[in-house]
Parts: C-alpha cells; sequence; structure tokens
C-alpha cells in the first residue's frame, strides 16, 4: 500500500532522494514517485501525473504529497528563479489541486536560497572539496558546461566514492525531517 507521493524534477533526484530515505531506514515501498521531468512540469497543470495523483489521494491510496523542487537561479529563469518565486508558483499549483496533506522542499544551497539538489550537496562538502571541484570545472574542456548539474554530480561521485553524501550535516536536516513527517 502506498502510503506517501513525492514528486521530483528528474532521475538524479529520485536517487538521491531514496538513497537518502535509506539512510534514514524509511521504508521506500511506501512512497509513489513522480518524476516530473523538468522544473516547468511542476507548473503543467494538465500534467498526466496530476491527474494520477488526483485519482490516488481520491482513493486514499496516497495520504501525503511532498514537493521536491529546485529553487535554480533567478538570472536565469526570471519566471520560476530562485526560492521565492519557486516557492510561490508552486503554492500556487498547491491550491489548484486542493491538497490538503502536502509539504514542499526547496532544493538550494541554503545559504543562498539558489540553485539546485547538486548546490545543496556542494554546501555540505567541505570547503577545500569545493574549491577543488570548482578549480576543475574552471580548467576542464567540458562543452556544455550549460549542463551543469549533470557534470558537478558526477565529479562528485567520482572524487568521492567512499562518502557520497554527508547526511549527517545540518543542511540536511530540514529534508530529513519533512522525510520523516512524511511517512509517519
Amino acid at each position: 500500500m502506498v502510503k506517501a507521493a513525492i514528486l521530483h524534477e528528474g532521475k538524479t533526484d529520485k536517487q538521491f532522494l531514496t538513497q537518502l530515505l535509506n539512510d534514514l531506514a524509511l521504508p521506500t515501498n511506501l512512497v509513489q514517485f513522480y518524476c516530473m521531468k523538468s522544473k516547468s512540469g511542476f507548473f503543467k497543470m494538465d500534467s498526466p501525473d496530476y491527474k494520477e495523483l488526483k485519482t490516488n489521494i481520491d482513493s486514499e491510496q496516497i495520504e501525503k504529497v511532498l514537493f521536491f523542487i529546485d529553487a535554480d537561479f533567478e538570472k536565469d529563469d526570471s519566471i520560476y528563479g530562485g526560492y521565492e518565486k519557486t516557492e510561490a508558483e508552486i503554492n500556487k499549483v498547491v491550491k489548484t489541486l486542493s491538497l490538503q496533506n502536502y509539504t514542499i522542499y526547496i532544493s538550494c544551497d541554503p545559504t543562498t536560497q539558489q540553485g539546485n539538489l547538486e548546490s545543496l550537496i556542494l554546501s555540505t562538502i567541505p570547503e577545500q572539496h569545493q574549491t577543488c571541484i570548482a578549480k576543475f570545472l574552471e580548467c576542464s574542456e567540458f562543452e556544455s558546461k550549460e549542463n551543469h548539474k549533470a557534470i558537478l554530480n558526477q565529479i562528485y561521485k567520482l572524487a568521492y566514492p567512499k562518502n557520497p553524501y554527508n547526511f549527517e550535516h545540518p543542511h540536511f536536516d530540514a529534508l530529513k525531517e519533512k522525510l520523516r513527517q512524511l511517512l509517519n
């Protein structure tokens, strides 16, 4: 029996959340993941995922919902970019869907309130590792540095395979609490 839904942007988000749920010893079998495919996918009210979600809520298969969405950067997206704009827009979605039992987690660097999941992850690693990754990206010859998220994620996993995520870091506390509430 599915108890909760997590709406997320992409495959990397689901992998990260599954790993965190496992680390917290929370049951992943009670979660229905909905991949919205991109940030803009959250704002398409005619999405088949929203129709399915509403059906599952109405049939009481889903009791609680977590929206896991990136803040991104205001300079890159004048409509949805940045924490405040993302929060305002996702709240409109919740209102339109008439959801009662939901929570929202906006993924970003908690210090700047800008960025994405990768920004959150990078904010939890030691400063010398952050500097190392930044210098590598600076001197690399990656043709598509716009695909920043995927590159950062792969560099981080390759460079620090023994400790892929420091879930004990306080920057993960709010997300861990939301996941615990979602599944309790």
